[in-house]
């Protein structure tokens, strides 16, 4: 526990005197939050509260440890132990919250991957977790790609839902790690993902690959594409024809993700924001 958040749970015993059940309420949460993000909670940004809280099914407990981080920032705030108050207001949580990693776990976990024995079965794994990433793709769209489906650093979406047609580009990191796969790769066939036979790689052994380096299923890759776009100032059309969506409604559930970024964007870089 962080010497921010013993300040934090000391005022909450001696100076606004709340109940027994109360305080080990708030320590429980925020204790929670402190571990999950693996760092002091006072340097916690907006991004890893949305994190620690799409993990969190029960929208009761949710609002609960959302009120938590809350009220330990607006303690901190009022305190000068931060310059921006980090405040997430409960009603623009939506009812459930898309789960995603980031590019740092991400990269994290596909460096476990053993390259001792020059695997083609390990170069696929890493190229297929770093294709999903980068490119946004449902599994069924992925699963479908050809070898021919990429050119010029763009993947043709062939089989995406109500058979519409896309171009998604892809990172040169996951273009590299594709290439390196196939050139280990024992056998010929039009799919690019394959298994040991040489067949199309099923859905459960995706998910069986993603679940072993990342343990989520191939759709928090998704969530994660998208989470990263919002996150880095995308706009949501842009990011819809990406995930291709057919209305905006649908990736409406990133909207908040939006709005807390350029919230936190106005408020550190405005000139207005420095006076007082």
């Amino acid at each position: 526990m962080s010497r921010y958040l013993e300040a934090f749970l000391e005022y909450l015993l001696v100076n606004k005197g709340v109940s027994k059940n109360t305080y080990e309420a708030y320590k429980r949460d925020l204790i929670q939050f402190e571990e999950f993000i693996g760092k002091p909670i006072i340097q916690a940004d907006t991004s890893d509260v949305i994190r620690f809280l799409s993990q969190i099914e029960n929208k009761r407990s949710l609002n609960r440890k959302l009120s938590s981080i809350n009220s330990f920032f607006d303690f901190a705030y009022k305190r000068n132990m931060v310059d921006e108050k980090l405040k997430i207001k409960q009603a623009k949580i939506p009812k459930s919250l898309p789960k995603f990693l980031t590019k740092d776990e991400i990269l994290k976990a596909v460096d476990w991957i053993n390259y001792q024995e020059n695997s083609w079965f390990e170069l696929r794994d890493k190229a297929l977790i770093l294709f999903l990433y980068a490119t946004g793709l449902r599994i069924s769209e992925a699963l479908n790609v050809k070898i021919s489906d990429i050119e010029d650093g763009w993947v043709k979406v062939t089989m995406a839902k109500g058979e519409k047609q896309r171009v998604v580009p892809i990172a040169d990191v996951a273009l590299k790690a594709i290439e390196e796969y196939l050139h280990k790769r024992p056998c010929m066939s039009e799919w690019l993902f394959v298994n040991k036979n040489c067949d199309k790689l099923s859905r459960i052994s995706a998910f069986k690959i993603t679940k072993k380096y990342l343990n989520v299923s191939p759709h928090v890759l998704r969530h994660s594409f998208a989470t990263a776009l919002v996150l880095g100032g995308a706009d949501l059309r842009v990011v819809q024809e990406l995930l291709g969506h057919a209305s905006l409604n649908t990736t409406q559930i990133y909207t908040h993700i939006q709005k807390e970024n350029l919230k936190d964007t106005v408020l550190k870089y405005h000139p207005l924001e420095d006076l007082e």
